[in-house]
């Protein structure tokens, strides 16, 4: 297990360096394009390269890392059904989200994330609705199982707080990426939010608790016990959080990050506190925490 935490932080280490080295060059060198003619070829290469393959890196990195981190703290079961439907059923609602415009609205993808399925939805993609959902629905979980609410409630609040928080991140993603100087996908259909439309966000929440609850009902085939070390959990979702604030923010766009930190950081915060501050040896009626894990039951029998 030690090899696999000094992978998944290595791997985490990598996934926010690259977004840093993309952001550096989303906002700083594309925009000069002099300062793009003075390098040297071998410099001007790595540039057209980090243009090209920047956004697969650090989404391969994060998929790596969260797959490990899964892997390592819930099990084999718990992180396949929920990897295997997040990634299956987000590329269904992209796939005909890109054919039809259901249930998003329509839109393309550009070049810039890597080899596109059908020609439509960069492999990426459905990478990063796991990676971020993953982190959403465990850290709604963990710090829902601290309150003293049935079991049945918390399995839902998960779902809805989970979806809430991966579509506040879209909140602030989806302008930066779509809206910004150099574009990953374009809005054929534009919107009132700032070149989107609302049906997006409802795409969003409806696609991420379709998964979230396959997943719910999947983990009740076994017991999940819940690491409260949900250090790289938050990391990845803060990290990704900033990443879309500075692109937003270097386009000029405020509005939809105001409104992710209200819907998403705070939230996420307040749940991590939660989780990480439970009282140790404190028994619940439906839940027993020791000071390592949280064990949720799922109302099977142990």
């Amino acid at each position: 297990m030690k090899r696999l935490e000094s992978a998944e932080r290595i791997l985490l280490i990598g996934h926010i360096l690259s977004m840093a080295f993309g952001l550096a060059g989303l906002l700083l060198v594309l925009p000069n394009a002099e300062f793009i003619a003075s390098l040297p070829e071998i410099g001007k290469t790595a540039f057209r390269w980090s243009m090209a393959g920047g956004g697969v890196v650090y989404m391969t990195l994060g998929t790596a890392a969260v797959a490990i981190y899964a892997y390592r703290t819930v099990g084999l079961w718990h992180w396949l059904t929920f990897m295997l439907p997040a990634i299956f059923l987000s590329l269904s609602s992209e796939l005909l989200g890109t054919s039809t415009g259901f249930p998003f609205g329509h839109y393309g993808y550009l070049n810039g994330l890597g080899y596109k399925i059908a020609g439509l939805v960069p492999f990426t993609i459905p990478l990063s609705w796991f990676y971020l959902g993953f982190v959403s629905y465990l850290i709604a979980r963990a710090g829902l199982a601290t309150q003293n609410i049935p079991n049945w409630l918390q399995n839902l609040g998960a779902i809805a707080i989970g979806a809430m928080l991966l579509t506040s991140w879209d909140f602030v993603l989806d302008p930066a990426m779509s809206q910004t100087t150099m574009p990953f996908w374009l809005w054929k259909q534009p919107g009132a939010f700032f070149g989107m439309p609302y049906q997006n966000f409802a795409g969003w929440m409806g696609t991420g608790a379709v998964f979230m609850t396959v997943a719910t009902i999947l983990w009740q085939v076994k017991p999940v016990k819940i690491n409260n070390s949900l250090q790289l959990p938050l990391a990845i979702y803060l990290s990704n959080f900033a990443f879309a604030t500075i692109m937003s923010i270097g386009g000029g766009i405020y509005i939809p990050v105001l409104l992710g930190i209200v819907l998403g950081v705070i939230p996420v915060i307040t749940l991590y506190w939660l989780a990480a501050t439970q009282t140790t040896g404190k028994e619940y009626p439906e839940n027993t925490f020791t000071s390592e894990v949280v064990k949720v039951p799922l109302g099977v029998e142990r």
